[in-house]
């Protein structure tokens, strides 16, 4: 019995497996399952999957077959109903839980996402995770049964003790042997994604919901890629600020852009905190392309040329549309960085657009 239910719900996550991906495009545009998250495990609605249930008793009602009628006489309980006819199907939905882990891997399989090589690595001395080693003392809940009887059968052998009529063996001090674990070098890799945001008055509601649901999706696929992954989150108007990830999603400020304050504290970031011979770095920019003069727009390209680049993975830039953006900014990076890989732009005209913009920036495995 208990295999049978095994096989059934390991079939009912099929199914929603099957379906998450069918739908993945609408569920990436919506930010409802964002807010049912918790540390390992995100709820998502799923339509039209009903589980079967039986329900033991005698049934009140009669049914096709029984007692008497004349044609055209409608069944109990047919014929008739309380309220007034719709044409719409009716929606049932349910509320699975589904790991982040497995999330993950649905975006990549649908998206194609190559695994990432990790680049910085640092060493991390820690206990091997399996019981190989062997010595000779220990704690008697560690005593290796089978290297013990060995040990002192070879013992008996080699002494002459030991007697075929009746070979009895009896390990002394001597014989015991232990399980054990030895201390190696483990090569660990770390990532930290730095997240910027330009809250500037052009900057509205709808544009930050976007960014928030993309990096969502983007956080979700990366840590499926490393073990230890931080997040650091950089607003800016005309003066950049770190903040915590409440705040980098709510705040909304109505000054000017200047673009370089963030890279400044990106860099800043990067140079104390994230060396990139022990971090792998991943820098990311939402804005809807304003910059408040041309020049800034030079130097913020001298930034990423000159300090930025030579140090990250990968650096995204996510140009979400506003009515009051002007969109020049990838206009100026596209132009600069014409054939370098290091540096991924994208456009997001809508939520419609998350998707595209997700294979975009992560599809080159950096």
């Amino acid at each position: 019995m208990g295999r049978r239910i095994d096989s059934d719900h390991s079939r009912f996550r099929e199914i929603v497996r099957g379906r998450i991906k069918q739908d993945l495009k609408k569920y990436v545009s919506s930010g409802e399952m964002i807010g049912k998250q918790g540390d390992k495990y995100v709820s998502i609605p799923i339509p039209q999957i009903q589980l079967p249930k039986f329900r033991f008793g005698k049934n009140p009602k009669g049914g096709v077959g029984q007692g008497e009628g004349e044609p055209g006489k409608p069944v109990d309980g047919e014929g008739e109903a309380e309220g007034q006819a719709g044409e719409d199907e009716g929606q049932h939905v349910i509320e699975v839980d589904v790991s982040l882990e497995e999330l993950a891997a649905i975006l990549g399989e649908e998206l194609e996402l190559p695994r990432i090589e990790p680049k910085g690595k640092k060493n991390i001395t820690s206990l091997g995770g399996s019981w190989k080693g062997i010595r000779s003392v220990g704690p008697q809940s560690l005593r290796h049964f089978r290297r013990t009887y060995r040990q002192a059968l070879k013992r008996q052998i080699a002494s002459g003790l030991y007697d075929p009529d009746n070979p009895v063996i009896i390990p002394v001090r001597e014989d015991q042997r232990y399980k054990s674990r030895k201390e190696e070098q483990i090569p660990q890799a770390n990532a930290v994604i730095l997240y910027m945001m330009d809250v500037s008055g052009s900057m509205g509601r709808e544009q930050k919901e976007m960014v928030r649901i993309e990096a969502f999706w983007i956080d979700t696929w990366l840590r499926s890629q490393y073990k230890n992954i931080e997040v650091q989150y950089i607003v800016h108007d005309a003066v950049a600020h770190l903040v915590d990830q409440h705040t980098f999603f709510h705040l909304r400020e109505s000054g000017g852009t200047k673009i370089s304050s963030a890279y400044e504290l990106c860099l800043r970031l990067m140079r104390d905190k994230y060396n990139s011979q022990e971090w792998n770095v991943y820098p990311f920019h939402f804005s809807d392309g304003d910059n408040w003069s041309s020049r800034d727009t030079e130097y913020c390209v001298d930034l990423l040329k000159n300090a930025i680049l030579p140090h990250c993975n990968q650096f995204c830039y996510g140009q979400v549309k506003s009515a009051y953006g002007s969109g020049q900014f990838k206009k100026d990076l596209d132009q600069a960085f014409p054939n370098d890989e290091r540096i991924v732009t994208s456009d997001i005209l809508d939520r419609d657009g998350i998707l595209p913009s997700i294979k975009e920036f992560l599809g080159k495995g950096a």
